[in-house]
């Protein structure tokens, strides 16, 4: 089994060594191979998703991403930045199906922002469409306005767009997932606004009927995000666009402790799939050795599952990851009084510890 791992900036070199060395303690054969991406691919071939970079990860049974951007890149043009690399590889991937699962370990209850009474025993997944929507469509861009109150003015502009193919096969993503979890799937929307989200809701409605063992409901995306701080355990499958679940996911991920503890995987129709945190390279504190890995060892855990048919092994390392927890280990996002301060190596060397015990 080939894995592309690609670490990209700030943090993502250190916690995805940390991952790497979760998977090397594993009684399996993988063939690893690193390639630069993100900031890095600039540096190294002048474009932040190089030629070599995109054909390894096309050629691999998937992909471990660790994250990508710098400030010092903010002034290149749009599309040598360091983001463009992630944007990139979901298109030419056809990652079409982003997983991100919202679980709170019960020994951080104390670190997430809610109270533990509303948020204890969380366990949401959140599946966000990854290549439609406002990021992809076009025409998009700055122009002279030609119409509206402010005619004769610079405007940007981009344009939101779904087809029905597109919104098919991600509710068939979510009800299928719904099946093997509480049979309970929320499709976000903005139908009220939107024509591109009615369109959206009258979809997903009619894809409900292959489904009838599973409930169904709508919720417009500010009442979505309200209803995840007030009452999060309501949900158990949300299926939305990918605008709002890239914003929603995040709001998600704070219900947990820490973004830095919320995996994802972005799949294919094969399930082949790219893994990676749901948070950023967080430049701030890159090179400190204080960077939380579990978000990428739980990524290479789901590769493990959806990818590369090794559920037992999945099993292994998040069952490992929830010892190292209540050993009472904790990085600086999620620490609090009475637990033990480590790093980010020695993070990594509870969790391959805890897999060889």
């Amino acid at each position: 089994m080939k894995i592309a791992v690609l670490p990209g900036d700030g943090i993502g070199p250190e916690i995805i060594e940390q991952a790497v060395r979760v998977l090397q303690s594993l009684d399996e054969q993988f063939e690893l191979e690193t390639a630069p991406v993100g900031g890095a691919g600039y540096e190294a071939h002048g474009h932040p998703l190089p030629d070599g970079t995109l054909k390894l990860a096309q050629e691999a049974d998937a992909v471990l991403f660790g994250a990508v951007g710098d400030w010092k890149y903010d002034t290149l043009d749009r599309p040598l930045r360091p983001e463009q690399a992630i944007l990139g590889l979901r298109k030419n991937l056809k990652l079409f199906a982003n997983l991100r699962p919202a679980i709170l370990y019960p020994e951080l209850a104390g670190a997430s922002t809610l109270k533990p009474e509303v948020v204890s025993g969380l366990d949401i997944l959140i599946i966000r469409e990854l290549t439609g929507d406002i990021y992809f469509g076009q025409p998009r861009g700055v122009r002279i306005a030609v119409d509206g109150p402010f005619k004769g003015e610079r405007e940007g502009f981009d344009t939101m767009r779904y087809a029905e193919p597109e919104i098919r096969r991600i509710a068939h993503v979510g009800f299928q997932a719904a099946q093997k979890r509480g049979k309970r799937l929320t499709s976000v929307d903005k139908a009220n606004v939107l024509e591109t989200f009615q369109f959206w809701k009258d979809i997903v409605t009619d894809v409900h009927k292959e489904y009838p063992d599973v409930a169904l409901d709508h919720m417009y995306v500010d009442n979505a995000a309200m209803q995840l701080v007030r009452a999060p355990k309501k949900f158990d499958v949300i299926v939305t666009g990918n605008m709002f679940g890239d914003i929603l996911s995040d709001a998600a991920a704070m219900l947990t402790g820490s973004i830095g503890m919320l995996p994802s995987a972005s799949l294919d129709a094969a399930n082949k799939g790219l893994y990676e945190p749901s948070h950023g390279s967080a430049p701030d504190i890159a090179g400190k050795g204080v960077a939380n890995p579990l978000a990428t060892i739980l990524s290479a855990a789901m590769m493990l599952r959806y990818s590369l048919d090794r559920a037992e092994q999945a099993d292994r390392i998040e069952a490992a990851v929830k010892k190292v927890l209540a050993s009472g280990l904790r990085t600086p996002d999620i620490y609090e009084e009475g637990t033990t301060r480590v790093g980010t190596r020695e993070m990594g060397d509870a969790v391959v510890k805890a897999l060889a015990a």
